[in-house]
């Protein structure tokens, strides 16, 4: 038991430790979503303000098209403004770009020799592999709590009272990624080819996901995909905590969100669980 355990708060801290040691990841896996804040936050933000007079001429009596405007994009992102609507799925956008990429550090270990050594370790694989799930997941979890923190001089509508709560979501997409990225890394050898699939899956499934507008507004067709896309239920959870925004589907709440998290979370960890019980020292 001892040894179990031993084996998994040794995974733990080791992904920890080289989480901190490692500035430039912590620099490019942040900075991303600030980019993303920055020039479209800030960009769409000002149009979507509301602060546009459009003329109308000779009707029977004036019309303020600036609280016309402004009521419509009120409703259309939950009653928010368009930076706090942003923000609140940059921070899980943040956490699936983390865990996702997490996996290039197993192709590393394959290169350096340190993954033959978690293979043969006198302790359970699925206990190896489960440890260092917990310690990128923590590390994405963390990031995603730091880029709330910066965002606050610009999203005032967040609600700092719920931030455990979302933290709960994050941290279990998060858990969900990282195991997709651990069981994608375990069959290549090579980071660029690890990093050509990182590249397919993360654009599409972040812009289906409602981080930058709302889903309803989009075609029928995309809307079908985005229901299938895990992380449209993390993006809405986390939204209604931290924003207090229900911009989603009809059928969307706080618990389905929580569930699907989880269901995917857990299926996702059994597949690499068992992708890394059947790797072999040769792989």
């Amino acid at each position: 038991m001892n040894r179990e355990f031993n084996a998994f708060t040794g995974m733990v801290y080791r992904q920890l430790k080289r989480w901190v040691s490692s500035r430039s990841r912590v620099v490019s896996v942040i900075l991303q979503p600030f980019l993303w804040l920055f020039f479209i936050g800030l960009g769409f933000g000002s149009i979507f303000s509301g602060n546009i007079n459009i003329p109308f001429d000779n009707l029977p009596i004036p019309v303020n098209t600036t609280l016309i405007i402004q009521s419509y994009f009120n409703k259309l992102f939950g009653g928010v403004d368009y930076i706090t609507f942003i923000v609140s799925g940059l921070v899980v956008i943040t956490a699936f770009i983390g865990s996702f990429i997490s996996g290039i550090s197993v192709i590393w270990d394959k290169q350096v020799g340190f993954l033959k050594e978690s293979l043969v370790a006198p302790a359970s694989r699925k206990i190896v592999i489960l440890g260092r799930i917990v310690g990128d997941s923590i590390v994405s979890t963390i990031q995603a709590l730091v880029v709330i923190a910066v965002s606050l001089p610009f999203a005032s509508g967040l609600k700092l009272v719920n931030v455990p709560i979302g933290l709960l979501y994050i941290f279990t997409t998060a858990f969900g990624f990282t195991s997709l990225g651990v069981a994608v890394s375990l069959k290549f050898s090579s980071m660029e080819g690890f990093q050509v699939i990182v590249n397919l899956l993360t654009m599409p499934l972040m812009f289906l996901s409602g981080v930058f507008y709302p889903l309803t507004q989009l075609p029928e067709w995309m809307q079908a995909v985005s229901k299938l896309n895990p992380l449209t239920y993390s993006v809405h959870g986390v939204r209604y905590w931290l924003a207090g925004a229900n911009v989603g589907f009809d059928y969307m709440n706080w618990y389905i969100d929580l569930l699907t998290a989880g269901v995917f979370s857990i299926a996702l960890t059994a597949l690499a669980a068992e992708l890394f019980e059947k790797t072999t020292i040769e792989d």
